[in-house]
């Protein structure tokens, strides 16, 4: 048996699933601490279908407590922005875009070397160590304990990040974090970069919460490894999310979209996932959530990692209701939905309290409602199902119909029927979705590089890029045997010599046990 828990802003579910079937469910509130809300989820679970800790082999997590501390700019590390690609690129120095409050949280230095390459693999310039000793010495005066290392080009040739990281980490000793941009972003230095400085900045914090979370699930008499989900969709084991916590981002709608493919049967869909604060609406493409192609704006920070392609609006279960508009959202009671909401006895109208009102849920006491005019509730969930068809349209690439699921606690706020698309699809086990997805997933792992393909030679060199992700996606804990590339791009690009190509190979197989 395995289980799978999903963190929401919230709420915060659990499953206990052998292979496929799901033996329970469980939807807690989430605490302000986060681990508690694991704990007391665990806790449910083992009161509703008791099982031996030595019974379950892997705990699987998608948590939110990494972004959760960059919006909120707290236990991040004092971190230094080192870039390698002098004399170019002084016109735009690191965090040259981050918002003041965040630059200050991680008590920002930024450091310019010399060093990177052209798209093709030409340097700009050659490595300084002497400079680089320099720039170490001023970091250590400034108590910087985190370092974020970035070269022009580095996913063309990286050797000069890990040479450059080899002299910081002889001036700074062994104890310092550092992330290397090639490890984390694709191409775009920008982007890439600001995604590397997030990295190191809550590498600190990345050690003290997957410690705080083994720990919880260990006092439950659990001893299975723990792994946390990530922004594509796969697992990443303890070791990989202290090293790389800027991964587990976008795990929330990922979950909900790969636990809908589970329980609907369906690799190509529109999953909508309402939450107790959002809706978020993405699309399934073989199984797995369509990444974006474009940045990723995280608390006002351009970056370019892995993304889910997902739209939020600001509709769920415990989003306000305007009376004078009947306008849902964006603004949400969130966790204190079971304290504030009218069904439960507080003094705030919700989404919830519609849904009761007009006959689409039970839940609370629903003669604290009573007084809301059947009319109305129709109407405001009407305009719900409206704005949620428009968001989908949006989403969608072609005008060929394209079934829609909905998962989610909040997805009692929808009709049986959307405007344009026709039946709603809600599948067993729809509100713990995002559980599901995370007790199911599997491992991947993705190369974004440039390359040069010589006539005559374009296969051997595609094959040697996807046998790349391959061997990514073994180190990460994928089962040899199980691994096979799920997605694979190859864009030319123009104005470029040397028949410049960009390629992208992402595999993906099932977990290793067996380590």
């Amino acid at each position: 048996m395995h289980i799978g828990i999903d963190v929401g802003g919230t709420n915060t579910d659990a499953v206990l699933m052998d292979g496929t079937s799901v033996l329970a469910t469980v939807k807690q509130s989430t605490t302000a601490d986060v681990t508690g809300g694991i704990v007391a989820a665990i806790e449910v679970l083992r009161a509703d279908r008791p099982f031996e800790g030595s019974e379950i082999s892997a705990v699987m997590i998608g948590t939110t407590h990494f972004i959760n501390a960059l919006v909120q700019a707290r236990g991040l590390a004092p971190t230094a922005a080192l870039r390698l690609g002098l004399p170019a690129t002084r016109a735009l120095p690191p965090l040259i875009d981050w918002p003041a409050e965040l630059r200050d949280a991680i008590r920002g230095r930024t450091y310019l070397a010399h060093g990177g390459y052209e798209f093709d693999g030409r340097p700009i310039s050659p490595l300084d160590p002497e400079e680089l000793v320099r720039h170490a010495a001023d970091m250590a005066a400034h108590g910087i304990r985190s370092v974020a290392i970035s070269s022009v080009f580095s996913p063309v040739n990286h050797d000069l990040e890990q040479q450059a990281a080899d002299i910081v980490r002889r001036e700074l000793g062994a104890d310092v974090a550092i992330s290397l941009s090639h490890e984390i972003g694709r191409i775009g230095l920008l982007e890439r970069e600001n995604a590397t400085v997030i990295n190191a900045a809550l590498r600190e914090l990345a050690v003290e919460i997957v410690d705080g979370l083994s720990a919880a699930v260990r006092a439950q008499g659990i001893a299975a490894p723990i792994f946390l989900s990530q922004n594509d969709g796969t697992l990443m084991d303890e070791d990989f999310v202290r090293r790389y916590p800027v991964a587990t981002f976008a795990s929330g709608p990922t979950n909900s979209m790969r636990g809908a493919a589970a329980t609907s049967g369906l690799a190509d869909c529109a999953v909508v996932d309402i939450g107790g604060t959002t809706a978020d609406i993405g699309l399934l493409v073989n199984g797995f959530p369509r990444e974006t192609s474009t940045e990723v704006e995280v608390a006002g920070i351009r970056t370019n990692f892995r993304m889910p392609d997902v739209l939020s609006i600001g509709i769920g279960g415990g989003s306000h209701v305007h009376e004078d508009t009947r306008e849902v959202g964006p603004s949400s009671v969130g966790f204190r939905l079971t304290s504030e909401a009218l069904v439960f006895g507080g003094s705030t109208l919700t989404a919830t309290d519609i849904a009761v009102a007009a006959g689409r849920a039970d839940i609370g006491d629903a003669d604290r409602v009573g007084h809301i005019d059947k009319v109305f509730a129709t109407a405001v969930i009407d305009r719900i199902a409206e704005r949620v068809a428009e968001a989908v349209d949006r989403m969608r690439t072609s005008p060929d119909p394209i079934p829609v699921v909905v998962v989610g606690g909040g997805s009692i706020l929808l009709p049986d029927e959307l405007p344009i698309f026709g039946e709603v699809r809600r599948p067993e086990n729809y509100s713990v979705a995002n559980a599901i997805g995370a007790s199911i997933a599997q491992v991947g792992g993705e190369i974004d590089k440039v390359v040069a393909v010589d006539p005559g030679r374009r296969d051997s060199i595609l094959d040697d890029v996807k046998q790349q992700a391959v061997d990514k996606a073994i180190a990460a804990g994928a089962s040899p045997r199980s691994v096979q590339i799920v997605d694979f791009d190859e864009v030319p690009l123009p104005y470029l010599p040397g028949n410049a190509t960009r390629v992208r190979a992402k595999a993906v197989g099932d977990l290793d046990m067996s380590k």
